[in-house]
């Protein structure tokens, strides 16, 4: 499939929502931008997505208000607020802050709700290059249980693919290269729809451009992996991530679920890394302005396991505001390198609290990540059986960069609760 070609490794970047949730204004997503241009562009760091609601000039925090006026074009098109993002005025839209983001060597990314504005549907404005017009497509019943900006598109309407043509040919008109969609490919109480990401996957393919598109939100259903695979980039395997200890540890049981379906150009997600100074004007996640709840044990145990996984990194805190410590969590090169390079990433064993991952890479080296998920320290190893070895290997800690010495049968760690360290056997 030609959009597996686009992200042949897990996509890296920063996402305004753990930060800003929907109030992120165009000088902030300019400044995150510079920052990874100066400190982590050169480790592999590109995208810089502007999360929720930037169609929104009233937006205060996290929260959205109900059934509010949106800036929207004669199309039935959402434009970004210009009082937020000032570049957009004259129906310029992303094209100025996007060309900004390209100079900087990085790629410009945008989230959009499924579906057509609801203002559009009552007002019913036309859609462009057809006769039809915006109540001729929309599914007044497929609503989002948390947002009110939209209405379902029914697939099945003459226009439907027009208007997702429409929409992401503008997007190509600005410059956009990462599209996350949001209230398309949950299980339970948001519903897949599989129809709508059909819809987006051909308009897509016609725009002209190479766009990755990521689904959210979670959980993803796992009896859909293939539809997923063949239409998206990325998919979030959970529902919106914070950092709080109980839903990291629940993300080891939905990487060992969907681990068979990671690949070149597709990848599970397990979302945002909810790192540094977050919650800036978001209440989402139960907290406000903070700084991450995690502990630096669990910080390393996240990174760990969404490297070991294949997880896409997407940072979620004021990078701006980074402190030498969490800048080394984005900035570890062979830690990267796992997450972006290594292949044949399994499972070993879970026992109890006890977890060991591996993987391998095309210079040799076997990588093992062992993790204690329990609340009292516990001794975790593995044995050269349990990986496939045989001879006799030297042990590196890839995240403190100490040598361990040499072992042959065997290697075991004490660690902390919630600890884990990641391993080089070479």
């Amino acid at each position: 499939m030609k959009h597996h070609t686009l992200v042949k490794t897990p996509p890296l970047g920063w996402n305004s929502w753990d930060c800003y949730g929907a109030t992120v204004r165009e000088e902030e997503v300019k400044g995150n931008a510079e920052y990874m241009a100066e400190y982590l562009k050169a480790y592999g760091w590109e995208y810089v997505v502007v999360d929720i609601q930037w169609y929104e000039p009233g937006a205060k925090y996290s929260v959205y208000r109900p059934f509010v006026p949106l800036e929207m074009d004669e199309y039935s098109r959402l434009m970004p607020a210009v009082n937020r993002f000032p570049s957009a005025k004259d129906g310029k839209g992303f094209k100025a802050l996007a060309d900004y983001v390209h100079s900087l060597g990085l790629k410009f990314g945008i989230h959009i709700m499924r579906g057509i504005p609801r203002q559009a549907v009552q007002a019913n404005t036309p859609i462009l290059g057809t006769d039809k017009r915006a109540r001729d497509i929309a599914h007044p019943n497929s609503i989002c249980p948390w947002n009110t900006d939209m209405y379902g598109v029914d697939a099945s309407k003459e226009g439907a693919q027009e208007y997702y043509n429409t929409l992401f040919n503008l997007y190509a008109d600005w410059g956009v290269d990462f599209v996350k969609v949001d209230d398309i490919a949950a299980s339970r109480l948001y519903h897949f729809h599989k129809d709508e990401i059909e819809l987006i996957r051909r308009a897509i393919d016609q725009c002209g451009r190479e766009v990755v598109l990521s689904l959210s939100p979670g959980p993803a259903p796992l009896e859909y992996a293939e539809v997923l695979k063949v239409n998206a980039n990325m998919w979030r395997m959970t529902d919106d991530y914070w950092d709080n200890w109980e839903l990291l540890k629940d993300m080891f049981e939905r990487c060992e679920k969907w681990n068979v379906h990671t690949g070149p150009g597709h990848w599970p997600d397990c979302d945002m890394l909810p790192l540094g100074h977050i919650g800036i004007r978001s209440v989402d996640g139960g907290g406000g302005d903070r700084w991450t709840r995690f502990t630096k044990e669990e910080q390393v145990t996240m990174m760990t396991l969404w490297s070991i996984f294949h997880s896409p990194l997407m940072f979620g805190g004021e990078l701006r505001d980074n402190d030498q410590w969490t800048l080394s969590l984005l900035t570890n090169k062979e830690v990267l390198h796992v997450n972006q390079h290594s292949h044949t990433n399994r499972l070993i064993y879970r026992n109890e609290d006890k977890i060991v991952w591996m993987a391998k890479d095309d210079d040799g080296n076997t990588f093992v990540a062992l993790f204690n998920i329990g609340e009292s320290e516990l001794e975790v190893g593995f044995t050269w059986s349990q990986l496939g070895l045989q001879s006799e290997k030297r042990v590196k800690d890839i995240w403190s960069g100490i040598d361990k010495g040499k072992f042959n049968h065997e290697y075991r760690q004490i660690l902390p609760p919630h600890g884990s360290i990641l391993l080089r056997l070479y």
